[in-house]
């Protein structure tokens, strides 16, 4: 049974850090592509950074994230990070994770009108204002 499990989300002052966790069971990382999404309230959801480590650990990430996210994976350990830093109020939203076997890392994270095979259920993060 595929499982996704994020972990890490909480409550932040702006300029800090927070690394959230996705725990993945019942698939091999190496061959899917990952990705980290986010819905903040009344906007949808949207890619913030993805991986693949069936390319040479290829990653793509989102131009509101680039130089202040960081996602990474421990094969070993099963888990997706996502390592964020310097918050902003406007980053406070659902993060969840994402698996897919048939996308490259860019599709993956930008891809729309298309669902990603399977989810987790999501971490919130706020970073106050």
């Amino acid at each position: 049974q595929v499982q996704l499990v994020e972990s890490g989300g909480g409550s932040v002052q702006p300029g800090e850090s927070l690394t959230l966790s996705c725990k993945v069971s019942g698939f091999t990382l190496a061959y899917y592509a990952i990705g980290w999404f986010r819905q903040a309230p009344g906007k949808e959801r949207k890619g913030v950074a993805c991986i693949s480590n069936s390319n040479d650990d290829d990653t793509y990430y989102s131009e509101f994230v680039k130089g202040r996210f960081t996602i990474s994976f421990d094969d070993a350990g099963g888990t997706v990070y996502l390592q964020m830093s310097g918050l902003k109020p406007e980053d406070t939203a659902v993060y969840s994770c994402a698996a897919d076997p048939g996308l490259t890392v860019e599709a993956m994270c930008t891809l729309t009108g298309v669902d990603r095979d399977y989810w987790g259920e999501g971490t919130l993060v706020t970073v106050n204002s």
